[in-house]
């Protein structure tokens, strides 16, 4: 996309910019840097940056890159919203030789299911044989 560039590489990342956004986001709210950073560490990360290398976007996979992969933490900073980022991310996620052929790729989202919708993802068939340990306010009881 014109005037951006999508990477890989984790030294690319801007770790201000993502914590600063996700630890507001009402999935990550109140994340401690140590664990987001331990989180980042641990995934398949696409960051959108600038052309000048200022970070303005971002997602995360966490995959074994065989056979499932979780799409989590996805974000574009508001102010370079509505320029197709977002679409060019998640496109790049599907894409990407290192996902293909994998059996399974999920994502949890309260808002963005027309997005996603877009590259394959659909409701759970069979919603019934996932389980799930959730701790919604791990982060806030890890503060107190």
């Amino acid at each position: 996309m014109k005037g951006y560039r999508i990477s890989t590489n984790h030294e690319d990342l801007d770790f201000e910019v993502i914590y600063q956004f996700i630890s507001q986001s009402y999935w990550a709210m109140g994340i401690p840097r140590a664990t987001l950073r331990k989180a980042i560490d641990n995934s398949f990360c696409f960051g959108v940056f600038e052309n000048g290398g200022k970070q303005v976007g971002f997602a995360r996979l966490i995959t074994d890159r065989a056979t499932f992969a979780y799409l989590a933490d996805v974000f574009v900073v508001e102010a370079h919203r509505g320029k197709g980022l977002s679409k060019w991310l998640v496109e790049s996620i599907v894409s990407h030789p290192d996902v293909q052929g994998l059996r399974r790729m999920v994502l949890a989202t309260r808002d963005a299911h027309g997005l996603y919708a877009q590259y394959g993802f659909k409701g759970i068939e069979n919603p019934e044989i996932l389980m799930q340990i959730w701790q919604p306010d791990i982060y806030s009881a890890q503060n107190a």
